[in-house]
């Protein structure tokens, strides 16, 4: 992913209805009805926003017979935020909880 597609992926998770598709996802692929179930977004909506979210690199989709199933992509969210999060992910192992000492 190119830092100008990074930019396309933030941008894409600056709308609340994507970021909600995102947070479904999380729980595994849906179809667009499901989502549009979930969600109560019309169904016109929820492709448009899955075809943003695709286009950003954050989700890939794949024909299951009659109906496409979408899913997050692995390497889309390391994509987006590359080093940042292998620095958060470092912090967050090195500092210590409430009530313990290192």
């Amino acid at each position: 992913m190119t830092e100008s597609l990074a930019g396309v992926a933030l941008q894409a998770l600056g709308d609340a209805n994507r970021r909600a598709i995102v947070e479904e996802l999380r729980g595994g692929e849906r179809s667009v009805v499901e989502l549009t179930r979930r969600l109560q977004i019309s169904q016109p909506a929820v492709s448009r926003h899955l075809r943003l979210l695709k286009q950003a690199g954050l989700v890939e989709d794949e024909a299951a017979g009659a109906r496409r199933m979408y899913r997050l992509r692995a390497d889309g969210a390391q994509a987006v935020w590359g080093e940042a999060a292998a620095r958060f992910r470092l912090a967050a192992a090195n500092t210590p909880r409430p009530g313990t000492q290192r």
